[in-house]
This record gives structure tokens, sequence and C-alpha cells, in this order.
């Protein structure tokens, strides 16, 4: 399956113009092949911490924009929004739009204590695994990645970990690290997928990246709005774990 990272600069909390903004890179992704095509973390609106300005209900316009991409070019869109559930609870909800219509939520489990986010955003309890051409695809949000735990207790049933994030220049080199990590760890293809860009005076330097399950980047973007793609294949991660097979030594 070929996946693709939309890596775009966003226009803060101005969610239709980073609607038009992207529209013609998702549609990029799709004409390169991609059936996955994943976005960075609250992606129309920014990592704001005004859920009242910025969140929609579930089902709303950017949700919407999603399902539309995923309709017209026939391929799966995930993303993070800002959204309020039905009972009136704030979550930063990664969206999965299929392109029969159908969607599917992971709310985020660890909201980003440092920016207080817990104050804003209700934390998720539950994860999430799809199958999305016959790839299992587990869900996590930025600040999750920093939770090995988390990804373990799902290895065993996951080819594929996508991390949609806003994670900001000054620890850069974390996010390099923590996503090769928990690709070797769990000896899985790992999609981590940024943002570019000032958000207010904060610096973000991008590198979305595809890991292999033995930690090798197959491609990373750099600091400017691109589309990077690759292919991913689960009977890749089944001989990885046949040849090296260190998941059931783990306790």
């Amino acid at each position: 399956m070929r996946v693709a990272a939309v890596q775009h600069d966003i226009t803060w909390e101005q969610p239709e113009a980073t609607r038009a903004h992207v529209r013609p890179m998702i549609a990029a992704a799709a004409a390169g092949g991609a059936q996955l095509v994943v976005l960075p973390e609250m992606f129309a609106t920014g990592f704001s911490m005004r859920p009242e300005r910025v969140a929609e209900d579930e089902g709303g316009p950017t949700e919407q924009f999603l399902l539309a991409r995923a309709a017209e070019h026939g391929t799966h869109l995930l993303a993070s929004i800002a959204q309020r559930g039905s009972d009136g609870a704030y979550r930063n909800n990664a969206v999965l739009a299929r392109p029969d219509g159908s969607v599917e939520r992971y709310a985020k489990i660890h909201p980003f204590g440092y920016a207080g986010e817990h104050e804003h955003y209700a934390a998720g309890d539950r994860f999430l695994t799809v199958d999305v051409h016959g790839v299992r695809v587990s869900v996590f949000v930025c600040y999750d990645l920093r939770f090995a735990d988390e990804f373990w207790a799902l290895a065993r049933d996951t080819d594929l970990y996508v991390v949609p994030a806003n994670w900001p220049a000054p620890r850069h080199e974390h996010w390099r690290a923590l996503l090769q990590a928990r690709a070797i760890e769990n000896q899985a293809y790992v999609l981590g997928v940024n943002r570019v860009g000032l958000a207010k005076d904060l610096p973000h330097l991008g590198g979305s990246t595809v890991l292999d399950p033995l930690g090798v980047r197959l491609v990373e973007g750099g600091p400017a709005e691109t589309v990077v793609c690759a292919d991913v294949d689960p009977e890749v991660v089944a001989a990885v774990r046949r040849d090296l097979p260190f998941l059931p030594d783990r306790r």
C-alpha cells in the first residue's frame, strides 16, 4: 500500500483558508497512488488551546472536507481535528475518512500537559486499529509518541503506526528519535506527519517520515511544504518478525 504524508503550513485558526491550501496537496498525493493520505495534528486550525473558537461538532465542516476528498480521490484520509462530542466535551480527534463515506475516530489519549491541552481537551480512553487495504493501521496523535507502552500494547496486531503531529523545532530531534524507536521496538512501519511554518512565534521543521520495521527511514521531508510517499507491505512486517522474533520476548 502506498502512503503519503502531506506536510504543510497552517493558517492559524482559519480552517477555511487551510482547507483550501491543502486541497491540491491531497490531490497530488492521491495522483501519486497513495491509498492512505495523512495530514498533521489539528491540520486546519493549528494546535489551538481555544476549542470554544476552533472546535467543530463531530461531522462538522472539516470532517466533511476529508470525506469529500476521500470520495473524490478514492483514497483514505486521516487527520487530527479539534471536535466537540455529543457529550459536549472537546477532544483532539484523529479522524479517518474512508472513500465509502464511513468515519473512524481516535481521541488523543495523552493531552499535552506542558501546553495545557489537558485543561481544554478531554483525554481519549480507547485505541484504534483499522484495516486499510489489508494493512493493520494503529493511530496515535503527537504527544502519544512519548508513551511507548501504548504502542507496545498494539504491536502484535499492527503493521503500520500513524502519528499526525504538531511537533515544534526545539524538540525536533526527539521527534526523529522517538519515531525510529517506535518502529524498532515494535517491528512495524511508522508514518509520522508533522507541520511546517510558524505557530505564532514557534517554528516547526516538518520531518514527516516513513520508517520500515527495522527503523530505516524510507523517506523524510525537510523543513518546507511537501508530500512524501512510500510503500508499506504487511508481508515485510511478518518477515522481520519471523526472522528476528523479538516481540515474544517482551514481558
